[in-house]
């Protein structure tokens, strides 16, 4: 186990593919690290240290961010495509030669470029209120949500990440104050990172024949985890990828938008860890798709 966590692990930078890549790295070192892709205008201080903590009791945790994202060098690609590409590039770089990948919103739209261009290299995904190419954005509020004001900027990411409920939104300022708990935190997200990240999601959720196509060869073990009602990237979303991955299993949890495993920050990392170390049993190309799932491929909204 390092010595450091979210709060205080020194940011690192690593050159790879002509990019300076910001990286922060912690948790029980030795067995396969849980490497997390972040969203739209999200950097590594984005993420909710109860999740990055509480997983990295058992895993070895890596942030970074990917091409011209905050504290990185380089420019944001216009294809998710291009960005997996360069998130490869990081993790070869670290000298890693497997891991298990964690990907929230567009990051899991990356996650998944990650698994079809490297294969061999990630064991296992997680993929937190994302779709796949093609996704049903038909009743997404995302425009609408990030063209609003709010009294504080950071209550954006409540109407994001939060359903309107009281508790929910009660869970949403006890993840902000956790969010906002590190001290030397990285730079926003630039106007122009964030434009290219939106010309991304365009072409990634343009129609197309056959569009599912490309999910037959994520073959990886994939838990996927999503609200009931997410606003951002619509909930049918992760039904689709879980009815055409090969190896799915889908969590569903209840009241809950796009960052639902903010909401249940102890319950996700229970059920996340046990996704990850169930494969420690043996050789997961060797079992059937059935006989690989820790739990039912669908959990129910009772919590």
């Amino acid at each position: 186990m390092t010595k450091h966590n979210h709060q205080t692990a020194p940011t690192r930078f690593i050159e790879a593919n002509g990019i300076r890549f910001a990286y922060r790295r912690f948790g029980r070192a030795g067995g396969v690290p849980l490497v997390f892709n972040q969203h739209f205008r999200g950097t590594m201080d984005y993420w909710d240290p109860a999740v990055t903590d509480g997983l990295a009791g058992n895993h070895e945790v890596i942030l970074f961010n990917n091409a011209g994202v905050s504290s990185s060098s380089g420019r944001v690609p216009t294809s998710f495509q291009e960005m997996g590409a360069n998130a490869i590039a990081f993790i070869k770089a670290l000298g890693l030669t497997k891991v298990d990948v964690l990907g929230f919103s567009i990051g899991g739209m990356v996650a998944q470029e990650i698994a079809i261009q490297a294969p061999d290299l990630v064991r296992r995904l997680i993929l937190v209120g994302t779709g796949p190419r093609g996704a049903d954005m038909a009743t997404s509020r995302s425009a609408e949500i990030f063209a609003a004001t709010y009294d504080s900027p950071e209550y954006l990411w409540l109407a994001v990440h939060f359903s309107p409920s009281p508790s929910s939104q009660a869970a949403g300022l006890a993840f902000l104050e956790r969010k906002l708990s590190r001290d030397d935190r990285d730079p926003e997200v630039s106007g122009e990172a964030a434009s290219a990240q939106r010309e991304a999601i365009g072409k990634y959720i343009a129609p197309a024949d056959r569009v599912f196509d490309h999910l037959k060869n994520i073959r990886q073990p994939t838990l996927i985890v999503q609200g009931s009602n997410d606003v951002i990237i619509p909930t049918v979303n992760s039904y689709i990828l879980q009815r055409n991955l090969p190896n799915a299993q889908l969590i569903l949890y209840p009241d809950a938008n796009h960052g639902s495993f903010y909401q249940y920050p102890e319950l996700f990392v229970s059920q996340a860890d046990q996704f990850l170390r169930s494969s420690h049993q043996g050789d997961d190309a060797n079992l059937q798709p059935a006989e690989r799932l820790p739990f039912p491929s669908i959990v129910s909204e009772a919590i």
